[in-house]
């Protein structure tokens, strides 16, 4: 089950409630991803119920959203036509009325419903219905967009607080900080609060700026103070304890200041403007984290946003629209040019071209028309459409896929481990060294206890879990979202991890390499007495009642060069063999070699023999035509590669992967294929049954093996695989069967998925490298290793800015795989 965690803010929180869990017995699995706020929880509940487990995650200062498990639905309502209180009362009272309404309450004021149902008794369109009969105009007033982007909007009101929050306490900062540093920057301060004349004066302006930037930041001290106390300090408590130290030791100053105890020094050794500078500067970097961080998710938004608010009902009272949420299976709907399909269906009437690059990212509209299958959120360009709405909601393959990329942007890669375990003890380490820090250098550096506190402060800002806590799963969310656009679904982390380590990729060759389909592709004419046309319209007119894919591919090739297909008199199939048939008073025969010749006696000569060797030397079959008992033509059938299939295997091996082309052919065809694409290794003869056994045959040589297929007769070869991809031809089959499901089939595809997974892991090492980096090399730096060196000691508004964006540099390192393209690697 996946949950919401509310109350996160570094890598040590998410790491201590995933430590917490996984002790509690019964918690069988726990991962906590600090991007999304979310945890993956699996547990046994006879043993542990999730109010215990609520509860247990309440104790350590974080809140875990159950979601309402409840037939009850929710339907707000904007209502037009109401004009009195007798209005608004009818309504109530109707709709109350009807079987599965729990509640009903109208507001006369605002024009607005509020429905409480239950939606197993009971549907929102037939409450809009009861209202409509009554004269009344009833709409949903959330649109289906609106609802599933709840998240961003409650981010988009968290930043607007925030930004808020920053401005005011930037605009106090500044004076604050130009008051206590402007004697040094050479800046003549008024009488009043010069250090000099007015010590007094000096120390309580400062006093009276930082309060309010305080208050502003007050959750660093609300968070990071009961943390502390509970033992599970995080970045909050560094920030609480080093800035509240700095509070404390300047306020004793002031209150020294006016007690007249050396005023004039005590004024010299005021740190009002480290606490105030430091809260405005952790801010700006939590500011612009958050912002960045609604960016990761811009893919998921784009997607929800392909479905369409409202729909066209076809009734036989008309047509009125409808909120998409009131869909029914078995609906028609009406689709016109330039709009959305609200659903997924099939063509009942009409016929169009349909735009699917935002769901499949194929280029070209596709053409559809009675009975063909059309996916909800594809754009319908020319022509008018009316779809029976056959998958609904949460069915509908753009709801399937937006839930399949949330839950890949919510998982976790392996390669996160160690920066998790990091995490969970960096806070209290990074604590226990600024103790000693302070302590070192006071006792033993024997330094002032200003100096001292200044590199405690230093030691405790600097240090910055949440750049390691967001160095993997940012860049498994951009990066998953950036597929889902290019039209490649990665399931998870683990898989987009595993794809980058993969050293053979093996290719089922029928619907994979080739199109799973058998073409026409040569016509050799023997005969003098017929041309070209009359024979294949023959022979496609003998074949057009059988359901044999050969005979499919030679009828196939006559309607597309629009020949008449005569009618057959007499009609025979001979198994094994071929047919024979008779039509417009010729007597056709066509099958293989054996068929003419055992049967009719017809004889090859030489020369036509080399070129049937010819033809079947490049993997085609060759069936063979007599008319009236002389050979009239070869027929060369072949299960065409794809256009894309050559250039696609030449870039794997650019990228140096081994490829292998597995099949079920006879040897001498697959090498024939396999020469076309300029592929060395073939499996040729493997029964669907025993390709697992071949991936595994291969695994146990130490290899990382990606399997590539269409997730029907090789689905137990995709599972065996360490990656499986499924091309989606099927999309229903295809989003079951991989780890990784390329949309539109297309064998670019694969490429895109592989080169996608090393960009996002090369992203994820970069992140991880400037996260150990910052705080190996910074924490030392913060302690004073330079200072003992002679060289300067770090300023702890320094060190703040420094942390503040370390984690901003992170995401923004993250983010920049949106720009992400398989032709610019």
């Amino acid at each position: 089950m996946k949950l919401a965690v509310k109350g996160m803010h570094c890598a040590a929180c998410s790491s201590r409630i995933e430590n917490v869990l996984s002790s509690l017995k019964g918690i069988q699995k726990a991962v906590v991803n600090l991007a999304t706020e979310s945890m993956d929880l699996e547990w046994d509940e006879v043993a542990l119920d999730i109010e215990k487990i609520t509860e247990r995650v309440k104790d350590l200062g974080f809140e875990l959203v159950i979601p309402e498990e409840s037939n009850e639905v929710r339907l707000e309502l904007s209502l037009k036509g109401m004009h009195c209180a007798s209005c608004s009362s009818r309504i109530e009272k109707v709709v109350s009325g009807l079987d599965g309404v729990q509640r009903v309450s109208v507001n006369l004021a605002t024009n607005t419903g509020r429905v409480i149902y239950l939606k197993n008794l009971i549907s929102s369109r037939k409450i809009k219905d009861a209202i409509k009969d009554l004269g009344f105009e009833a709409s949903n007033l959330l649109g289906h967009t609106d609802m599933l982007s709840q998240n961003q909007e409650e981010s988009q009101l968290r930043l607007a607080s925030m930004k808020k929050k920053l401005m005011a306490s930037l605009g106090l900062a500044v004076p604050l900080l130009i008051i206590s540093m402007g004697e040094m920057m050479g800046l003549r301060l008024p009488g009043f609060i010069n250090p000099h004349h007015s010590p007094a004066g000096f120390a309580l302006i400062q006093f009276f700026l930082v309060i309010p930037i305080m208050w502003l930041g007050r959750s660093f001290y609300q968070i990071g103070i009961p943390a502390l106390i509970r033992r599970v300090p995080n970045m909050d408590s560094l920030i609480a304890v080093g800035t509240g130290a700095a509070f404390i030791y300047s306020t004793w100053n002031l209150v020294e200041i006016f007690l007249g105890i050396d005023p004039h020094q005590k004024a010299m050794d005021l740190y009002f403007e480290s606490a105030g500078v430091l809260i405005a500067l952790v801010s700006l970097g939590k500011y612009l984290e958050t912002r960045s961080k609604t960016h990761t998710s811009d893919a998921i938004k784009q997607l929800m946003q392909l479905s369409p608010d409202q729909a066209i009902l076809v009734t036989a009272n008309g047509e009125h629209e409808i909120a998409v949420e009131d869909i029914e299976a078995g609906d028609l709907l009406l689709v016109r040019p330039g709009e959305r399909i609200p659903v997924d269906g099939s063509v009942s009437r009409g016929s169009s071209y349909v735009d699917e690059s935002m769901l499949t990212g194929e280029s070209l509209p596709v053409s559809k028309k009675e009975e063909d299958q059309v996916i909800g959120g594809t754009l319908n360009k020319n022509g008018v459409l009316y779809v029976k709405a056959e998958k609904i909601g949460q069915d509908t393959v753009l709801a399937r896929i937006v839930k399949m990329v949330q839950d890949a942007q919510g998982s976790k890669a392996p390669i996160a481990n160690l920066a998790d375990r990091i995490s969970l003890y960096f806070v209290p380490t990074v604590m226990v060294i600024a103790v000693i820090t302070g302590l070192a250098w006071y006792f033993i550096g024997d330094l002032s206890f200003p100096l001292s506190l200044r590199f405690f402060i230093a030691v405790l800002v600097i240090a910055c879990p949440c750049a390691m806590g967001l160095a993997t799963p940012t860049s498994i969310m951009v990066g998953t979202g950036r597929g889902a656009q290019l039209g490649v679904l990665i399931k998870s982390g683990e898989a987009l991890e595993m794809a980058e380590k993969v050293d053979v990729v093996i290719f089922d060759k029928t619907g994979t390499l080739t199109a799973g389909k058998p073409a026409l592709t040569d016509f050799v004419n023997l005969s003098k007495k017929f041309d070209d046309n009359t024979i294949l319209s023959l022979t496609a007119g003998a074949e057009k009642a059988s359901e044999h894919p050969l005979a499919e591919a030679i009828v196939a090739a006559a309607r597309e060069k629009k020949l008449d297909l005569p009618d057959v008199e007499t009609f025979e199939a001979i198994p094994g063999r071929g047919i024979q048939a008779r039509i417009d008073d010729y007597n056709l025969v066509l099958g293989n070699r054996e068929l003419l010749h055992e049967n009719f006696k017809i004889e090859v000569s030489k020369d036509q023999d080399d070129l049937v060797l010819e033809l079947s030397g490049q993997g085609k079959t060759v069936l063979f035509l007599a008319i009236d008992n002389e050979l009239a033509a070869f027929i060369a059938i072949a299960d065409q590669l794809k256009p894309e299939a050559k250039k696609a295997v030449s870039k794997l091996q650019k990228m140096k992967l081994r490829q292998i082309m597995l099949t079920g052919d006879n040897e001498k065809t697959a090498q024939a294929i396999a020469s076309q694409l300029g592929m060395s290794e073939v499996i040729a003869g493997v029964m669907p049954e025993h390709k697992a056994g071949k991936v595994e045959e291969l695994q146990k040589q130490g290899m990382k093996v990606a399997m590539v297929g269409d997730g029907i007769n090789d689905a137990p070869a995709l599972v065996r695989a360490d990656v499986g991809i499924a091309m989606g031809t099927g999309i229903d089959i295809a989003i079951e069967s991989g780890d990784i499901v390329v949309m539109k089939g297309n064998l670019d595809g694969v490429i895109t998925a592989l080169s996608l997974s090393r960009a996002t892991m090369r992203n994820i090492r970069q992140n991880l490298f400037w996260a150990f980096a910052y705080n190996v090399i910074g924490i030392p730096v913060a302690a004073g290793v330079l200072f003992v060196f002679g060289g300067p000691a770090l300023n702890p508004m320094i060190a703040g800015a420094a942390m503040a964006l370390s984690s901003v540099s992170v995401v923004t390192n993250a983010l920049r795989l949106r720009l992400f393209s398989p032709e610019i690697l």
